[in-house]
């Protein structure tokens, strides 16, 4: 089969549906409660009705997508309460990698780190919101694969991407960027000065903030 023709059924064209349809989520194109007709979707990404019910059945798994009995599938809303007791359990996951990344984490990485507050710090001088917030995000998966804690990076990975909204809510809160750089920086500087206790406590004093930021 010639390389730029794409399967329309089968384990591929599953996969392809499934990869489209969680970047459309993540990227906000598709919103909360926003319905997932399959036929429509199926003539979207050129596959079968039956790999995009697949697909829709692995994303219900991961938390992105939800099915309402006799309505069919939709993008699911995540109350403030959720997002909560995400963050909370993100509190726990992203410390313990922050303490990894403070031990084994080379120079090398390490001054990815720096340079990257250096850009965090250079978004919010400049009232560039969505920069910030994309950075941020950067910095975190950073400290996840930094840190070498495979398990750890694969759960928050399903737990952020059900954070989406909110996280972009917060990023456009005024005042918000500049509030949580300072907490940013401190956890470049904590992991930088290979501390694993002061970087799992910038870690959660951040994420004790963002909980604070998520019930105003």
């Amino acid at each position: 089969m010639p390389k730029d023709v794409r399967p329309s059924s089968g384990e591929q064209a599953k996969q392809h549906a499934l990869e489209q349809l969680r970047q459309a989520i993540l990227h906000g194109e598709m919103a909360p409660a926003q319905r997932l007709v399959e036929n429509e979707l199926a003539e979207q990404f050129g596959v079968t009705r039956a790999s995009i019910r697949a697909a829709l059945i692995d994303l219900e798994a991961q938390g992105l997508v939800e099915r309402i009995r006799n309505r069919g599938s939709r993008v699911r809303v995540v109350t403030v309460e959720e997002a909560v007791a995400i963050t909370e359990c993100r509190m726990v996951l992203e410390g313990l990698c922050a303490a990894k990344a403070a031990v084994a984490a080379s120079d090398e990485q390490l001054t990815e780190l720096a340079d990257l507050g250096a850009e965090m710090t250079k978004a919010v001088a400049g009232g560039e919101p969505v920069t910030y917030s994309e950075l941020n995000q950067e910095l975190h998966g950073r400290i996840r694969r930094f840190s070498g804690q495979r398990t750890a990076v694969e759960l928050l990975e399903r737990l952020n991407a059900q954070l989406v909204r909110h996280r972009f809510q917060l990023a456009l809160r005024p005042g918000r960027p500049q509030h949580s750089l300072n907490e940013h920086l401190a956890m470049i500087e904590a992991i930088r000065a290979r501390d694993p206790q002061a970087a799992e406590t910038a870690v959660r004093a951040h994420l004790t903030s963002v909980i604070e930021a998520l019930r105003d």
